[in-house]
């Protein structure tokens, strides 16, 4: 048995729809090692849970399994927005988050990370802040990590809470053979650019591929 194997062991299950979305992906997919997976997944709906946001922005939800486990901890009025570039994902997306009567709580925005960020400012702007966000799951192109940041942090409620996904990138983030590689050299700048913001509080959990939790100050 595994470290990993053990861990999955003793952390609770998945619900239902989260193994067939995980077989699914699996069988019908080329990279299923995008999905959050079992551990990092409760680790998502935990975290969630104890918050108990009323609404969750997510950028980047690949096969909608990550929304799922974020949106367990919705309040009874809650709402998760996600946003995911990749339009040929759109029906896989829709069928899974139907496997959940949590579906009903969850917006899929198709489009790019970036510019639905502005829109969403601009609405918060006429809204005059009621429609902020107490939750928000970073986890689409790491090239643009740093940009998701800055257009996050003015969604957020004061005392609001960012994760930040694969802010380890396998090890790479401290390796020099990869001082080259566009996606690394982008998650060490969010990562340097998270340590050194003051209005931010921050750790890196070494869950899976590096999960950072930020708090706004």
């Amino acid at each position: 048995m595994t470290l990993a194997e053990y861990i999955e062991q003793h952390s609770s299950p998945e619900s239902d729809a989260l193994r067939k979305i995980t077989r699914s992906t699996h069988l019908e997919l080329i990279n299923p090692r995008m999905l959050s997976g079992h551990v990092q997944g409760r680790a998502l709906s935990m975290i969630s849970q104890m918050i108990r946001p009323q609404r969750i922005l997510e950028l980047g939800t690949f096969t909608g399994y990550s929304a799922l486990c974020l949106a367990e901890g919705l309040t009874d009025e809650g709402k998760l927005i996600t946003i995911e570039h990749n339009d040929e994902l759109e029906d896989i997306i829709r069928r899974n988050l139907a496997l959940s009567p949590l579906s009903e709580k969850i917006e899929l925005v198709i489009g790019d990370a970036k510019a639905v960020l502005q829109q969403l400012k601009v609405e918060g702007v006429k809204c005059k802040g009621k429609e902020l966000f107490d939750l928000v799951f970073i986890d689409a192109d790491k090239k643009e990590y740093c940009d998701y940041l800055d257009l996050v942090l003015p969604l957020m409620r004061e005392g609001g809470w960012i994760l930040a996904d694969n802010t380890l990138w396998d090890g790479h983030i401290i390796e020099s053979a990869y001082d080259k590689d566009r996606q690394t050299v982008a998650l060490r700048a969010f990562n340097d650019k998270v340590m050194q913001d003051e209005r931010l509080e921050k750790v890196i959990l070494p869950l899976r591929d590096g999960l950072t939790i930020i708090r706004v100050k």
